[in-house]
């Protein structure tokens, strides 16, 4: 995605997650509108971290955003640092919560697809996707794509987690 209204926030945020409430913080604090756009991108480099974008794609974002993200110490340019984006804030996002049909999550939402992974077909309409309350789509080719896998019963689930365990947390 590529909108035309779009401003990357680089808070040196160190991981997803950490990301994911500073979105939350940022939206609620700012009064966002609800067809705002936030995502996640991974900065690599010297210092790898994880950045954040706001797009508004029917309009700019309200002109007092990007004064006062400044105002906070973060680091404000327009654009998105890159296409492809980890969408934390998007359209229906809050509506996406318990079991849901295919069907009624793309109805719900900005989401333009499903997939499974290690399938080359996408789910029917009916079936049931537990969404743990935690739905991460990402952009892929201009769309709004959210990757799952089989769950138990015949039902999906989102490919992410809502809580993963740090890596070698049991050293």
């Amino acid at each position: 995605m590529t909108p035309p209204y779009a401003l990357t926030v680089d808070a040196g945020t160190p991981d997803p997650r950490a990301a994911d409430h500073l979105l939350h913080a940022v939206a609620a604090e700012l009064a966002l509108p609800g067809d705002v756009f936030g995502c996640t991108h991974l900065v690599r480099g010297d210092r790898p971290h994880v950045a954040v974008s706001l797009a508004r794609p029917a309009g700019p974002l309200p002109r007092t955003v990007p004064e006062r993200l400044t105002e906070r110490g973060y680091d404000v340019t327009p654009g998105v640092p890159e296409a492809a984006g980890r969408a934390v804030l998007y359209p229906g996002a809050a509506s996406l919560t318990g079991t849901l049909t295919v069907a009624d999550l793309l109805a719900r939402s900005a989401i333009d697809a499903v997939t499974v992974l290690g399938t080359p077909e996408r789910p029917a309409p009916h079936t049931l996707l537990v969404t743990r309350d935690h739905v991460r789509p990402q952009w892929r080719d201009g769309r709004l794509v959210l990757a799952a896998v089989p769950a138990a019963g015949g039902t999906l689930v989102p490919f992410e987690v809502p809580n993963p365990t740090p890596c070698c947390a049991d050293h």
